[in-house]
């Protein structure tokens, strides 16, 4: 019989998951920004809200997993 694959191994922490719930509450209050230093304009997409979590979270040094590389041509 195959091994069965852990499926309840948590590929994000608890911080990280807290910092982009974060991002989105600020996205829904109008506050979250694009961009270094928050110069850019209003985020308006869930996905971007989200992809600005995980960068946050990778900054803060959070459990995040690697970004995907991209395949060879």
């Amino acid at each position: 019989m195959p091994a069965k694959k852990n499926s309840s191994r948590r590929r994000y922490s608890k911080a990280a998951s807290n910092t982009v719930s974060s991002a989105m509450r600020r996205k829904k209050s109008g506050t979250l920004r694009s961009g270094k230093g928050g110069k850019g304009g209003k985020v308006k997409s869930r996905k971007q809200a989200i992809a600005i979590g995980i960068s946050e979270a990778r900054q803060k040094g959070q459990k995040v997993p690697a970004k995907r590389s991209k395949k060879a041509a």
